[in-house]
């Protein structure tokens, strides 16, 4: 008898302990969500979510999401940060569908920008692109520069916005959290980021309700903690600037809480020739609280002339 009790306690012990490890995420109704946003703003992201349900296309055994439309002689291909899915393009998407050919992607769980490069291109393929403008923001704004890298010959201009060029400050402030990532249990990973998105996040963006509400979103299910691990580890893999050929603009805020001053800096002394924005009390996602001035700077830069 004796025996079977002394048993029993690390038995409880490790039930509790798997218990607490894999506790659920919490699971936030839309609605509820999006409670604070103006209405229009959320039926027109309904709509658009009815009318562009993402395609799947298995690359290398994860599947990766996009969503294609627009009718336009050139493509736009826009890739977004760490925290963020296809849709949250939307607005400029639709806004800019009558004059270009625009594609977003959501990123699957790849740890690596050669693996991303892998999806990006598969995606390209489906569609018969060849060369393309690239927009993207924070990771995907670094990602957009791994791509210029590689394929120079393929991307026509280039938006990098709110992120950093190659770098060692990201990994050597986030080392620790960085490493520890793999281990913690998801609700905890998405816990933290949520308490990120309320606290640094929204009040950088001049407490926009769509802002958060989206962040909200993934935050509570609609991201996993193997995508945030793969995307940490794309954030802090280094290769060499590309030197562009071709119209390059920066955005950037100055009161972006992901992206320091001397990131900024770093960003605008490696692309010297490039078209500089910018904005103020914008935070990290102007595109979302700042959508109808930020398509505009795009719309105006996507006009530029080609250099070759």
């Amino acid at each position: 008898m004796y025996k079977k009790k002394k048993w029993l306690a690390p038995l409880i012990l490790l039930f509790l302990i798997l218990a607490v490890y894999l506790y659920p995420v919490p699971q936030i109704p839309f609605d509820q969500l999006y409670a604070k946003v103006d209405s229009g703003t959320v039926e027109s992201l309904r709509a658009f979510r009815t009318a562009h349900p993402p395609v799947q296309i298995e690359v290398n055994g994860e599947s990766w999401e996009y969503a294609a439309l627009g009718q336009g002689e050139e493509t736009i291909f826009f890739l977004h940060g760490m925290t963020g899915a296809y849709d949250i393009w939307w607005q400029q998407m639709e806004a800019l569908q009558d004059e270009y050919r625009v594609i977003a992607v959501t990123y699957p769980p790849v740890d690596t920008l050669a693996e991303m490069e892998t999806g990006v291109l598969a995606i390209l393929a489906v569609e018969g692109v060849d060369k393309f403008n690239v927009v993207g923001t924070s990771l995907g704004g670094y990602f957009s520069q791994y791509l210029l890298a590689k394929h120079p010959d393929r991307i026509l201009r280039a938006v990098f916005s709110n992120t950093f060029p190659p770098n060692d400050l990201i990994a050597e402030k986030n080392s620790t959290i960085g490493a520890a990532l793999p281990y913690l249990p998801e609700w905890l990973v998405l816990s933290v980021m949520r308490g990120s998105f309320e606290g640094s996040i929204y009040p950088a963006s001049g407490n926009d309700e769509l802002t958060l509400a989206f962040l909200m979103e993934m935050g509570y299910g609609r991201m996993d903690k193997w995508q945030v691990v793969g995307r940490y580890r794309c954030v802090v893999e280094k290769f060499t600037a590309p030197a562009p050929q071709i119209p390059v603009m920066l955005i950037e805020a100055d009161n972006d809480p992901l992206v320091e001053a001397a990131l900024r800096e770093q960003l605008k002394e490696t692309y010297p020739a490039a078209v500089i924005h910018t904005l103020h009390n914008a935070g990290h996602f102007p595109y979302l609280n700042m959508a109808d001035e930020y398509t505009q700077m795009l719309r105006a830069f996507l006009k530029t002339p080609l250099m070759r």
